[in-house]
């Protein structure tokens, strides 16, 4: 079992939305992309949509290794992990909704969607998802606004899209973080590829005590 600060410590935000969590018997990784180096110690990837930034098979093929469970939302056809080589024996598929075990891990699929946004309709089916790892609750939300389907999670760590446009702005997504209330809140999807560097002060600010930020820029690498 680890405490949240002990587990904050184990997550790193690689780029934009890329996360990565090595715990001490399990590395799993959200939304690859842009991955420098080929490390190949994924025992789970979790994708949330298909997007070029959230779903780069070329990237999941660089932390990718033999027994890598691959996680995606359910209306993601299998012909597209066919075409870029992907191994569909190794894929569990989820919708909005579903719990499941994998490999030792209880995963739920959160919906992930914009409210008013062309961007990511509901009826796409695209996750965010809840882990629980070393007995400490995790949501990484994907690319979604504060809606109905993710104002009930119960996490006590948050990564969440703060970059606007495309998601919630630093304000919206500060506002859903006061509304879920973890204890610890970590801003993704920002400062390269929407949003810009000081969204992250406007975040930290609108949060609310006790919850604690972590500003993505000190674990970026």
């Amino acid at each position: 079992m680890s405490t949240v600060a002990e587990m904050a410590e184990k997550i790193t935000v690689l780029f934009h939305s890329s996360i990565r969590i090595s715990t001490d018997n399990l590395t799993v990784y959200f939304d690859p992309f842009q991955i420098m180096e080929e490390t190949r110690d994924a025992d789970i990837i979790f994708v949330t949509h298909n997007h070029f930034d959230h779903f780069s098979p070329e990237d999941i093929r660089k932390v990718m290794k033999e027994d890598t469970c691959l996680v995606l939302p359910e209306k993601i056809h299998k012909k597209v992990l066919w075409k870029v080589g992907l191994p569909i024996e190794r894929c569990v598929w989820m919708r909005p909704g579903q719990i499941r075990q994998i490999s030792g891990v209880e995963v739920e699929a959160i919906a992930a969607y914009n409210s008013y946004k062309p961007f990511h309709p509901k009826k796409a089916g695209w996750l965010g998802y809840l882990v629980i790892l070393d007995g400490v609750r995790i949501f990484v939300a994907g690319d979604t606004d504060h809606h109905a389907d993710n104002e009930q999670v119960i996490t006590d760590i948050a990564l969440v899209p703060i970059g606007g446009f495309f998601t919630m702005n630093s304000r919206q997504a500060a506002d859903y973080i006061n509304t879920i209330h973890p204890q610890l809140a970590i801003p993704v999807h920002y400062g390269k590829l929407a949003g810009k560097p000081s969204d992250e002060q406007v975040f930290a600010e609108a949060v609310e005590e006790p919850i604690q930020v972590l500003p993505r820029m000190q674990r970026y690498q």
